[in-house]
């Protein structure tokens, strides 16, 4: 069944229950519940008008109307929001009616806002819906699904970071860019994302954050640029999804305008306010082995010496200092460090609450493991720990 004519029938149901198809955060009162909403609006559907770069530039629009069928786009990691479809579509969808394997249907779903965090403009063209214009939004990358409904379609789980993203393969499908670029995006691989390639010309891809566990952090990128989050949306709206607005920082030598309207800096304060009202995720039950994580807190405070730097509730030191590159132990060489290509030249503490939901670990995805992660620094800082002590330690972060 043509899934885009099916849904093109229940769009004006559509549009009178769009307001209910995603979880408010609070009902709006005297605790900024009404600024929590504004924010969560602007988390999972502004592009800060981005899509001069994505449709104007990159031609992507012409990529996803041509090529990219919801197979396709699962596989690179794309979301599908569950609650953004109407009944019917996902009884298409279960039953085999509604066909994932043409890119039609990419079109249908985005002009549902189902795609997370790809925003499009579909119009009606000959008698044909047709994508004219396609724009990101911050939960591209710093939101998934609970894959309730399928593998990659689910209920949205803001500011948990989309491991299964390769953002790198979707910017190389663009025509508009030269080989020798593309074969630098799709070096990168999942997960993982450069936001200072377009702006230096260095290689060195980082793993995707998380959103969330973010109140009261002042530094919160790892290498601590900014004093606050609002910072940091404005670097990456401006200089990396290619908003209206300006961002200007001198210790790098940044300066970006794009367009003449400014569609961001507006919205920075209801922005941070979402993504700081978004908690850490707590590790599931039977996710970690209790006895050994209470263990491993024992060494975590102790021969560890974690707390020294992993301290507070949240487990970082990142108000009070940062880090140089020689205490670190994820350079490596061969590859530019991150950190010299940074404002401050330094890195942050980790926080480390929620931990155990995204793996791989430290800024370049170089540990696979918890257990890889404390395995690292009892070699690199010859802490002594035996095999069963790293273990344990491990099990200890799996329960943060």
């Amino acid at each position: 069944m043509n899934i885009a004519r099916h849904i093109k029938v229940l769009l004006g149901v559509v549009v009178i229950v769009s307001a209910c198809t995603f979880d408010t955060v609070r009902s709006p009162g005297a605790d900024g519940g009404a600024n929590l909403a504004q924010g969560q609006q602007i988390f999972r559907f502004d592009t800060f008008g981005d899509e001069t770069f994505w449709t104007d530039t990159l031609r992507m629009h012409e990529v996803i109307a041509t090529a990219v069928d919801p197979t396709t786009a699962l596989s690179v990691g794309l979301k599908v929001d569950s609650q953004a479809l109407p009944p019917a579509v996902v009884d298409g969808i279960k039953s085999g009616r509604i066909s994932l394997k043409s890119p039609a249907t990419t079109v249908a779903l985005l002009k549902l806002n189902a795609v997370v965090g790809i925003n499009g403009t579909v119009e009606t063209i000959d008698g044909k819906d047709t994508l004219t214009r396609v724009g990101v939004t911050c939960a591209l990358c710093h939101s998934t699904v609970d894959n309730s409904f399928a593998p990659g379609i689910g209920k949205r789980l803001d500011g948990w970071p989309n491991r299964d993203l390769n953002p790198g393969a979707i910017i190389a499908l663009s025509p508009a860019l030269p080989e020798a670029t593309k074969a630098i995006y799709n070096s990168w691989g999942k997960g993982k994302y450069d936001p200072r390639f377009n702006q230096d010309g260095k290689n060195g891809p980082q793993v995707i954050p998380p959103a969330y566990g973010l109140k009261g952090i002042h530094r919160i990128t790892s290498t601590g640029d900014g004093e606050d989050l609002a910072y940091w949306n404005r670097y990456v709206g401006v200089t990396q999804m290619g908003g209206h607005g300006s961002f200007t920082e001198q210790r790098t030598g940044v300066k970006v305008t794009n367009g003449t309207d400014d569609q961001v800096s507006g919205k920075l304060a209801a922005l941070q306010a979402y993504q700081l009202s978004l908690p850490a995720p707590v590790a599931p039950a039977g996710s970690f082995n209790a006895a050994a994580a209470a263990r491993g807190e024992a060494l975590f405070n102790g021969i560890g010496n974690c707390a020294s730097c992993h301290s507070g509730a949240q487990f970082t030191d990142a108000n009070l200092r940062l880090h140089s590159p020689a205490e670190a132990v994820t350079e490596a060489a061969g590859v530019p460090s991150y950190a010299s290509r940074s404002a401050t030249k330094q890195y942050r503490t980790a926080p480390l609450r929620g931990l155990w939901q995204h793996a791989p670990y430290f800024h370049n995805g170089s540990a696979a493991t918890l257990k890889d992660v404390v395995a690292s620094y009892n070699s690199r800082q010859m802490l002594g720990l035996n095999r069963e002590q790293v273990g344990d330690l491990a099990e200890y972060l799996k329960s943060l």
